[in-house]
């Protein structure tokens, strides 16, 4: 396999990227950072407010429809797919989520490579507190389904994951990494893409990293009860760096004036 998650210094060349020793030849491609993004996404129309009075719907995005690019306002694209969870085969299908729960779904490049494992455990570690939220966690990356119950059969220590709390779906045919906008076509493999799915089904957070740069479950943690509490409580948006117990924001004037005179 190429080594997706080693640092830039080893990984990636401007030119052309040669395999890192330890790698098994039988892929035909080394692993290097694409120079432009993989899909481009078109622009947010935002839904606007007749009057100047502070509304929930003038600050909720809402992309144009089912031919735009899966971005933030947008419905996530179903799929249905096989994953590995519990060491069996199942099957997992984001919509049997809507109505039920939030949904943590994140890409990775490939299994037994570097960052990737730092990245799986992490969540896996933290999967009580998401489920406190209501949340359920799914990772996907392009390899099988056989691939991913050995990476679970290896131990921490030996580079691999353990046992995991949430499932990790095989996308071999690269549909699903395609429909949200991750795959790098000539690599065949997906960007670090993540995204917060909202009980309805929709897109309200992304973000998407590069090759060798890990994410952070903090910041997913943070992100996902901001958008909870603003659910909860459509007068009212978290400014920046918001977290449970800090003061919000009333998004008009008037309102706004008491968050800026008491920080």
């Amino acid at each position: 396999m190429a080594a997706c998650c080693s640092s830039l210094a080893t990984a990636v060349s401007s030119s052309s990227a040669k395999p890192l020793a330890g790698i098994p030849p039988a892929s035909p491609h080394s692993l290097s950072l694409p120079r432009s993004p993989a899909a481009a996404a078109r622009p947010l129309r935002l839904s606007a407010s007749s009057s100047r009075s502070a509304r929930a719907s003038s600050f909720v995005a809402r992309a144009g429809g089912v031919d735009d690019a899966p971005l933030v306002g947008n419905k996530a694209p179903d799929f249905d797919a096989e994953a590995v969870f519990d060491q069996e085969f199942i099957n997992v299908k984001l919509s049997d989520y809507i109505g039920k729960k939030y949904v943590i779904l994140f890409f990775y490049p490939l299994d037994f490579t570097f960052v990737c494992p730092t990245e799986i455990t992490a969540f896996s570690d933290r999967y009580d507190e998401f489920e406190k939220l209501n949340t359920e966690i799914l990772g996907v990356s392009i390899d099988s389904v056989f691939s991913h119950l050995a990476w679970v059969q290896t131990d921490r220590k030996s580079g691999g994951l353990g046992d995991l709390k949430y499932p990790l779906i095989s996308d071999v045919t690269k549909s699903i990494s395609k429909s949200f906008g991750v795959l790098i076509p000539d690599q065949g493999i997906a960007l670090r893409g993540l995204f917060i799915i909202d009980k309805e089904g929709v897109i309200q957070h992304s973000t998407i990293n590069n090759l060798a740069i890990g994410r952070s479950v903090d910041e997913t943690m943070r992100t996902l009860q901001a958008l909870q509490y603003v659910q909860d409580n459509p007068d009212e948006v978290c400014p920046a760096g918001w977290k449970p117990g800090d003061k919000s924001m009333k998004p008009d004037p008037k309102g706004s004036k008491e968050y800026f005179a008491a920080i």
